[in-house]
């Protein structure tokens, strides 16, 4: 922001040239007199231009930087996204000199350790903060709300409900634990009870009068208020600007750009768990089925969006599209140049695993990514190869032939171990191993050594899977 300054040098000569004409220095006529008219005349214009030139300065002067007011919107998904947003807002407030920024906050919650980046944002920024809770400050958002040094809440509004989970299941004790006592710090260190902020997040504590053991803690504005846990409830920005003294102030309402609008998109859990599983099905599909490149190219470029909205959240850099592509390359050789599956294929997907993760926003979320896409990718593997023409890659890994009776093909019984201790007779000489009859069944057979004629009594003396073992029978 520019602010135009007023040039003093040219004050100065506008005051000289006035004294000089009043000492009679300026303006001489031909006979070396000025009027006493022209005079007043030439001071009056002088007088007038600077006058003018005062006026400018003030006029074009913006106000001044303890007069602006940052809003900026606290919505959706509390996201790495959502906390990069937040880091520029406040960055760009405090290069302005801005007065406060104003945390409009409705938000139903988010991931744990973005809510912390953001509280210590707010915490270690040298602008002060103001919390306007406009919808509701739930699960995580409940942390912001509590960590600004001022809090107000719009009439309806709710603040609370903050159980840390892991999917659909309550996380373990110590997650819990430390959870509730990030809330209950923040409150603390504001003049607010730690114990009903505790109580947002942990259902095994009660509050006589408030919340019952086994029951989370939502508060409501009125409740907040009376609690002390909300300074006032006010219903509209105007109003919360006024009680503060920054009713005059110049409002920035600061926006999000359209890379960071794209990248909190991309990396909601059901997009990129969707994008992954496209991606790897994608190239999976076009390894073992032939076609024009159609399955590969929808692969790659899911893969692409996958990849290229974690970085635009700043959740990872370009190492996890590299440690992707070095698996992807090593799987290959493993498929396509070196026989069966060792240790390059072991590491390709080692690097494969690891490239996803630090691509997620947490573990939890790429545990989850991982099994969708596995299961997608079987999914969709097992359609095109029923309905598409498969590459020769295919025969390495599935045995394709079939052992009919029609070529001559008679599959062993499943069990001979009956047949121990029965007698029969040879039908061909066994030398050592022929054919018997046993049983009045034909069974291949081999003796311990010797050799037997057809036609010969023989006893079955031992059984092993397929193999007979027959010795004459005297």
């Amino acid at each position: 922001m520019e602010y135009q300054t007023f040039d003093y040098s040219r004050l100065r000569t506008f005051c000289c040239l006035n004294t000089s004409i009043r000492q009679g220095t300026v303006s001489k006529s031909k006979n070396g007199e000025v009027s006493s008219l022209a005079k007043k005349r030439i001071r009056l214009l002088i007088s007038f231009i600077t006058l003018l030139v005062l006026l400018g300065t003030a006029v074009t002067s913006p106000a001044l930087p303890d007069d602006v007011v940052y809003v900026v919107p606290v919505t959706g998904t509390i996201d790495a996204g959502l906390a990069n947003f937040i880091a520029r807002a406040y960055e760009e407030a405090e290069l302005s000199g801005a007065k406060r920024v104003l945390l409009e906050i409705n938000t139903p919650g988010g991931f744990i350790e973005q809510a912390i980046k953001i509280k210590e944002t707010i915490e270690q920024a040298k602008t002060p903060t103001i919390a306007y809770v406009t919808g509701g400050a739930i699960s995580a958002g409940a942390l912001l709300a509590l960590t600004a040094p001022d809090l107000v809440m719009a009439p309806g509004t709710t603040m609370g409900a903050a159980e840390p989970r892991i999917g659909t299941q309550k996380a373990d004790e110590k997650i819990v634990s430390y959870w509730a006592s990030e809330l209950a710090g923040a409150a603390e260190k504001n003049g607010r009870r730690a114990d009903i902020a505790r109580a947002m997040a942990d259902a095994d504590l009660a509050i006589p009068g408030l919340v019952e053991k086994g029951k989370l803690l939502t508060l409501t504005a009125k409740q907040a208020k009376e609690y002390g846990m909300a300074d006032d409830i006010i219903p509209t920005r105007a109003e919360v600007l006024q009680k503060y003294n920054l009713g005059e102030s110049k409002v920035v309402e600061f926006a999000s750009s359209p890379a960071e609008n794209f990248s909190r998109w991309i990396t909601r859990p059901y997009i990129s768990s969707l994008l992954l599983t496209i991606g790897i099905a994608g190239l999976v599909i076009e390894i073992f089925t032939l076609g024009f490149g159609v399955a590969g190219v929808v692969g790659l470029t899911a893969l692409a969006l996958y990849f290229g909205g974690s970085i635009l959240a700043g959740l990872s850099g370009w190492e996890a599209v590299l440690l992707f592509l070095l698996g992807l390359i090593l799987l290959l050789v493993e498929v396509l140049v070196i026989p069966g599956f060792g240790l390059t294929g072991a590491g390709g997907l080692v690097a494969i695993i690891v490239s996803i993760f630090l691509a997620a926003p947490s573990n939890d979320q790429a545990v989850i990514s991982l099994v969708i896409a596995i299961i997608g990718t079987v999914f969709l593997l097992a359609l095109s190869v029923k309905f598409l023409p498969t590459r020769k890659v295919w025969n390495r890994l599935v045995l394709g032939t079939r052992q009919e009776k029609t070529t001559g093909y008679v599959a062993p019984r499943k069990s001979l171990a009956d047949l121990e201790g029965k007698v029969g007779v040879t039908i061909t000489p066994l030398r050592p191993a022929g054919a018997a009859e046993i049983g009045g069944e034909r069974v291949d057979v081999v003796t311990d050594g010797a050799f037997i004629p057809p036609q010969t009594p023989i006893k079955v003396i031992k059984v092993e899977g397929t193999r007979v073992v027959v010795s004459k029978h005297e």
